[in-house]
């Protein structure tokens, strides 16, 4: 397992869920939600990065059930790649996170009304768990690296 503090990111239309996770990768933790609309969302996530002495950005990528682009998806690649100037940045399969995020909401008695304000950083948390438990059980990073500019020479062999 790789050393370092990760930042977990949803990206949404209207708010973009943040997370983080402990030195040793055990523990994803939410963050912050940015709203779109009152701030620039990749200048704020590179903010919260460098605060936290990030290594690396895992971005949920919103695929379908069927594996194929969402309506979200080019987004979440546009977000992503943008982000991948500051830092190094890997995209993930984040299928069911919001769905999985609520649902845990929901047992610990969190009403719908009451998720808005928290459902994007669960999101977040669940993205964000899931590829540092799938790196701890696959003995390899997640998902797919992009890098570019200066970060270009921090790719990983796979």
């Amino acid at each position: 397992m790789r050393r370092g503090v990760r930042i977990g990111v949803d990206v949404g239309r209207a708010r973009v869920g943040v997370s983080r996770c402990d030195r040793d990768g055990l523990l994803a933790t939410p963050v912050e939600t940015i709203q779109r609309a009152s701030t620039e969302p990749v200048a704020r996530l590179a903010e919260i990065a460098a605060e936290l002495e990030a290594v690396e950005a895992v971005v949920g990528l919103p695929i379908s059930l069927s594996g194929g682009d969402t309506p979200s998806t080019q987004d979440a690649r546009e977000m992503a790649a943008m982000l991948a100037a500051t830092m190094p940045v890997r995209l993930v399969d984040e299928r069911l996170s919001t769905v999985t995020a609520s649902a845990g909401m929901r047992a610990s008695g969190k009403s719908t009304r009451q998720q808005r304000a928290a459902i994007d950083q669960a999101a977040a948390v669940v993205i964000l768990q899931h590829a540092l438990d799938s790196e701890r059980a696959a003995g390899r990073a997640p998902g797919e690296l992009l890098s570019s500019g200066e970060h270009a020479a921090e790719r990983e062999e796979d």
